[in-house]
């Protein structure tokens, strides 16, 4: 299935192709190490998606460049593929891009960093425009939406790995 956009890869970039809307949100999440680790791996193996609410199926167990997933929430099924991953000292990240059938159009990126203070973010960035007629009719709602998902991955985010912070 091919992507439905052109740009592919530009969230590695922080790029936005004309004509997208864009979307970056940051949130702290909190500090040291054991938090970049555990921030990381609910990252990485979709546990943060499914804690947040939404369904997620994909044919790995890990996020990878090519892996194939599929976003539910009720009876939307929004169709993704892994663009790109970084797994490093102090950042992990990874995006996904839309495929046919996705309600929207664009690219999505989820990353966990840590600054040399310790302090760890997850930031996501997104372009997007509507691909199907819902997701028009929705307009200034629908990033509103996009906005208010990637403010509750922070929160839950931050849940998951509150055990994990530094006293």
């Amino acid at each position: 299935m091919p992507y439905t956009y052109e740009d592919v890869g530009a969230t590695r970039e922080d790029r936005c192709p004309p004509g997208f809307h864009r979307l970056h949100v940051r949130t702290r999440i909190g500090e040291g190490e054991a938090v970049f680790r555990r921030a990381s791996e609910a990252l990485m193996t979709w546990e943060l998606h499914r804690a947040v609410g939404v369904g997620i199926t994909s044919d790995a167990a890990k996020a990878a460049p090519g892996v194939d997933v599929t976003v539910g929430l009720g009876p939307i099924k929004a169709p993704c593929r892994v663009v790109w991953t970084t797994e490093e000292y102090r950042r992990t990240a990874w995006a996904y891009g839309t495929l046919t059938g996705h309600p929207e159009c664009g690219e999505e990126a989820f990353e966990i960093t840590r600054t040399g203070d310790g302090t760890v973010w997850l930031t996501i960035t997104a372009f997007s425009r509507p691909a199907r007629w819902y997701a028009r009719a929705g307009g200034a709602a629908t990033r509103g939406l996009q906005h208010a998902y990637a403010q509750r991955c922070g929160k839950v985010l931050r849940r998951l790995c509150a055990p994990h912070e530094q006293i």
